[in-house]
């Protein structure tokens, strides 16, 4: 299927590796002018490097930008005018209790996480207005509804994310501008791999039996019971991209497994 994104202008935040990498190579392959980004050069060059081997024809550049820096968005602007698709993907978290999360880690989790959606979507979303064609999409979480104990700042930032989307969502009407929420479930990215196989040595079992106990015993609403391919997030990420998801606007769209209980 063709879905039209040849050319289509993306920059994609915290993406050198996990969910956002992915989404780059699919959007990549679709086509698309890609800008990645990551907290240092290093990582950008190296996730560059990556994507020009699975494509070896894909433009794509990147920009090192810290999202807790609030200069983040001079960098942004300098190397930025116009855009077709921004994704806000960058996000970070503490797992601790309420008690032992600092109100320094919650600002730090805010201004990432959300502000800096806050932020690139004040700067881009008037220019898609003005084209009368844009795509964001914000990358939530199951979290944003499940709110595990030991992650309740990070939760609470998810929920705030979809709050935002719906409401730019409802300044997009009668336009070709769209505005969604994508919200994972638990996913395979390298830091779930790395908290598999710290687990598997700490208790001396396989990587195997630590995943799956993960869902027998802590994510026991999923309905896949396995972890998400960071690519099935990306391939829905990349559908809302493009043209032909034009009747989808303010919607929060589940790729959890199934494990947010309920209809809605």
């Amino acid at each position: 299927m063709d879905l039209q994104l040849t050319n289509k202008t993306a920059f994609i935040t915290g993406s050198t590796s996990g969910i956002g990498f992915a989404i780059a190579k699919a959007l990549l392959t679709e086509g698309a002018v890609v800008i990645i980004n990551g907290r240092s050069q290093k990582n950008i060059d190296s996730a560059v490097k990556q994507l020009q081997a699975f494509v070896p024809n894909g433009k794509v550049s990147g920009i090192a930008v810290d999202f807790k820096d609030p200069s983040a968005m001079d960098a942004v602007k300098q190397k930025i005018d116009q855009l077709d698709i921004l994704i806000n993907n960058v996000g970070i978290y503490a797992s601790k209790s309420f008690d032992k999360t600092t109100t320094n880690e919650w600002h730090e989790m805010f201004e990432v996480n959300l502000m800096s959606s806050v932020k690139l979507s004040k700067y881009f979303l008037p220019k898609m207005k003005a084209n009368n064609w844009g795509r964001i999409i914000f990358i939530s979480s199951e979290c944003a509804q499940l709110v595990p104990e030991d992650l309740i700042a990070y939760s609470a930032t998810k929920a705030a994310i979809q709050a935002l989307s719906r409401g730019l969502a409802q300044t997009t009407k009668g336009s070709n501008v769209s505005v969604n929420t994508l919200a994972p479930g638990s996913t395979l990215t390298e830091s779930a791999q790395e908290y598999i196989k710290n687990q598997a040595i700490i208790e001396h079992r396989s990587e195997e039996d630590v995943a799956d106990d993960f869902f027998k015993k802590v994510r026991t609403s999923s309905l896949l019971q396995r972890f998400t391919q960071p690519k099935e997030i990306a391939d829905m990420a990349v559908f809302l991209a493009s043209p032909l998801s034009s009747a989808t606007n303010g919607a929060v769209i589940k790729v959890d497994g199934g494990s947010i209980p309920g209809i809605v």
